[in-house]
């Protein structure tokens, strides 16, 4: 690293103002004027520069620029309340500081208290939703099963089935299920596309700096509340956890905006997002601490210890709200909580293995298969989202039904498999010994069936998540093994191998199983570790599970990591090719920044340029940047100028000052500028003379540029660009040597590169591309055949999925949102083009 990279945390102001000392109080009062002035100045400047910035879509933040002007805003409130203490007014402004220091836990106490509220509504919906695919409360309709046979054990006369024959009830629960997955889907795809999915990768993106506008958007959270109860209503292998965190982040961002403070720092919002997130895991699985836990370990990439504490008191906040609102009147957080008073046995660890081993296993395949599946969905299913998830309904239904274990709502499916035998809970007799071996077949085609539709479903376009259905597999999967070993005690009491056991007291609980290979299967599809040992033990508050639940754990990290890095979360990152750098993995490369960077690099001369050169400069290329040169033979150094700094510069010279297309331009500050040519001799035209210097044919953009860009040696290892990117957050790092500017790199180019060395380390065994095709063509085909068959009577007018004039289209609808239906569906692309869409800093 040269000299200009040597000091990377104190060379890097917005502009010059920034650079500048704190106020001294031996300072005269002329000079406190003056420096105050040009800082007031300065910082209305940088407020109009955030607030474009607000609108750029799949742009970069660039933390370094935003930690500058964080403190330029700050040095302006000081110089404030120096002003104010000998003012009559000096109390009121003590009251001011203490309000301005105070406003974060008041803006985590609102934001924890709607993020509560939201969640115990859901809760409530969902339920009730549910429920009435089975049938309905005769005292009163709008309650469901639990409370309308509130103390009964197994069922009341009040609630009662749709109808007294099976099969009735058999297609009204299909009918039922179409019913809210298509509502859910058209929702989403017709007003608020980014609704859609999890939103978990995205949000780790908007918590590392990639800007996606509509994403925490108002509409998003609305349609995502009422989207998301009826999506898993409709049976879809879908869960409410991982979009919890979408619509608590929704509800951080807009609540935030009322305070000024939030809304101009993208630093206080990424504070804020991070806390959110957490809060939004602590909701769902009524664990707090877990929820902390699962922001810092998957969320975000940047969580210092005031965030740490931040977010725990906005979760503790948000649980404290749904447990005043207890949606389920048992004074439970959420549905499946238990506990355990049993201990476990040494001859259980190698059980507790095999779970691991199968939670490793679990999560590497239904990650290879529903990345492949979202590949053909993006690649043919683009236009039929809405016919998608209905069918998609349809056949869970269809399926489900038959299945004692998928028929009920995942949550309720998991309290039931997480029960111990004793003590009345014996769910269609679950626990009777002759009713073992039709429940072990029942649970292992409860497992296959919910892998097989976790795999096709999750993905498509409606609320969905997957930790619950992740979670219920590996429950059902503890379970059978759990009743296997019980049966193999029961077998063999007298055994050596189970010589742990206590006579006259139950040995083996099953229900401990299915707690752990809940665990397992959440781990392995997420690869997480600590937040869900934390997670799983707020969920029983059972202590002496907690030695079993880190051994499940880590044996499933283990086998987790020879599959592949990184959790569905990350890989859904990777194919849809957003600009994000994961500080957890390590890279080891071998090679210079320069066999990286982008060497032909459109740059700025410090001088010479007239100001219709850069308008049409910045009308050929979208580049977010540029650096600035001494001229374009010697590339000299001299600075680096964004896009939108110089775009904002450009508008408000010709707005203020009316200076003619031919003004030449100047980036340098007139102490350093170079002499050109005789015209340059008269004053350069500032915003600060604008009534002096209208009409003439110079203008000065000096104080716009950053005089310090963040550069290195071109001969520097890629690993330690990439930790600068990790660590400080630049938008773009130029490559200099000897003070030459020789090229620059991006995030997108360390991605790249990335991508390339591991697709020629890892190649894949097979193509893909011929199976998909063949699987559409036979799609095609039974369309084709339905459409003639069942469709022939209306002579071709009538035609599902198909958008001409005069069809019935469930394909992609038309409104007055298309340009952000389109960004949505179009935000997945391929390896060669996936940053198209992002950042371009060249």
């Amino acid at each position: 690293m040269n000299r200009r990279s040597s000091s990377i945390t104190t060379r890097r102001p917005l502009n010059r103002a920034a650079s500048q000392h704190s106020v001294s109080g031996r300072l005269s009062i002329a000079e406190q004027g003056r420096d105050a002035a040009e800082t007031r100045a300065n910082q209305e400047i940088n407020e109009e520069i955030d607030e474009i910035k607000r609108y750029e879509d799949f742009t970069t933040i660039d933390w370094v620029q935003d930690a500058a002007s964080e403190q330029l805003r700050r040095k302006n409130r000081r110089l404030k309340r120096a002003r104010s203490y000998d003012s009559p007014w000096g109390l009121r402004r003590k009251f001011e500081e203490a309000y301005d220091a105070g406003q974060g836990w008041i803006v985590f106490t609102v934001v924890g208290a709607v993020i509560g509220l939201i969640a115990a509504g859901l809760n409530i919906i969902t339920e009730w939703l549910s429920d009435i695919k089975l049938g309905y409360c005769t005292t009163a309709f709008y309650l469901n099963e639990n409370f309308c046979c509130w103390g009964a054990e197994s069922g009341c006369p009040e609630w009662r089935r749709w109808s007294s024959w099976g099969l009735v009830n058999y297609i009204l629960y299909i009918l039922f299920s179409i019913l809210f997955a298509f509502t859910s889907a058209f929702l989403v795809k017709s007003y608020a596309p980014y609704a859609a999915g999890s939103g978990i990768s995205e949000i780790k993106c908007i918590i590392g700096g990639f800007v996606m506008k509509g994403f925490l958007s108002g509409r998003t959270l609305l349609l995502k509340a009422i989207g998301l109860p009826l999506a898993i209503a409709s049976g879809l292998s879908v869960g409410k956890e991982g979009p919890s965190v979408h619509y608590a982040v929704c509800a951080g961002n807009i609540i935030s905006r009322f305070w000024d403070k939030y809304r101009t720092s993208a630093c206080k919002r990424r504070e804020i997002y991070s806390a959110c997130a957490g809060a939004g895991v602590a909701v769902a699985f009524g664990a707090p601490i877990g929820g902390v836990l699962f922001s810092l370990e998957e969320m975000s990439n940047h969580f210092p210890l005031k965030t740490m504490w931040r977010s725990y008191f906005c979760a503790l906040v948000a649980t404290a709200i749904l447990s005043a609102m207890n949606p389920f009147r048992t004074g439970q957080l959420v549905m499946f909580t238990v506990r355990y008073d049993r201990d476990w046995h040494a001859f259980e660890v190698p059980f507790y293995i095999f779970i691991g081993i199968f939670g490793g296993l679990y999560g590497a395949f239904v990650t290879k298969w529903n990345l492949q599946a979202q590949a053909f969905r993006k690649k043919y299913l683009k236009d039929y989202a809405i016919l998608e998830a209905t069918l998609l309904a349809a056949f869970t239904a269809i399926i489900c039904y038959p299945n004692l274990f998928l028929r009920i709502d995942m949550t309720e499916s998991m309290e039931i498999l997480f029960q111990e035998c004793e003590g009345g809970h014996d769910y269609d007799m679950i626990c009777e010994r002759k009713n073992r071996w039709a429940m072990v077949t029942s649970l292992a085609i409860a497992t296959i069936i919910r892998i097989f539709l976790v795999i096709i479903t999750y993905g498509c376009k409606v609320p969905a998540g997957i930790f619950v259905p992740s979670m219920a597999i590996g429950a059902s999967f503890g379970r059978m093994v759990g009743i296997l070993v019980q049966a193999l005690h029961e077998a063999a009491p007298n055994s050596n191998f189970f010589a742990g056991c206590e006579p006259d007291v139950p040995c083996i609980t099953p229900g401990t199983y299915a707690f752990l290979g809940a665990a397992a299967s959440l781990s392995g599809i997420m690869h997480i570790t600590v937040s869900v040992v934390v997670i799983m033990f707020e969920l029983t508050g059972a202590l002496t599970y907690i030695l079993p639940t880190m051994i499940v754990v880590g044996i499933t990290k283990a086998v987790s990591e020879r599959f592949g890095k990184g959790g569905i979360a990350d890989r859904t990152i990777w194919f849809n090719g957003f600009p994000f750098l994961d500080t957890k993995e390590e890279h080891t490369f071998g090679v210079p920044v320069s066999q990286v960077m982008e060497s032909h690099v459109t740059v700025l001369p410090a001088s010479g340029l007239e100001l219709k050169e850069v308008e049409k400069l910045m009308t050929d290329n979208k580049y977010q940047g540029y650096p600035i040169v001494e001229d374009r033979t010697s590339k000299t150094l001299i600075g680096y100028i964004g896009r939108t700094e110089l775009r904002y510069a450009v508008d408000r010279a010709k707005r203020e000052q009316h200076v003619s297309p031919s003004a030449k331009c100047f980036f340098t500050p007139s102490t350093i500028r170079p002499a050109v040519t005789p015209s340059t001799n008269a004053p350069a035209i500032t915003f600060d003379t604008i009534a002096a210097t209208s009409g003439q044919a110079t203008v000065d953009f000096s104080r716009f540029i950053d005089p310090t860009p963040l550069a290195v040696h071109p001969r520097l290892p890629l690993e330690t660009v990439m930790e600068l990117f990790k660590k400080m957050g630049p938008r773009v790092i130029l490559i200099e040597y000897r003070g030459r500017l020789t090229g620059l790199v991006t995030v997108k180019d360390c991605l790249k590169y990335q991508f390339t060395v591991e697709a020629h380390e890892n190649p894949r065994e097979e193509d893909y591309h011929e199976q998909q095709e063949k699987l559409w063509r036979a799609f095609s085909r039974v369309g084709s055949w339905i459409s003639q068959r069942v469709m022939g009577a209306s002579r071709g007018k009538l035609r599902i999925g198909d958008g001409r004039t005069g069809d019935l289209s469930l394909g992609p609808s038309e409104g007055s949102n298309s340009r952000e239906r389109s960004s949505a569906d179009d935000d997945a692309l391929e390896l060669e083009d996936r940053f198209t869409v992002g950042e371009n800093n060249r």
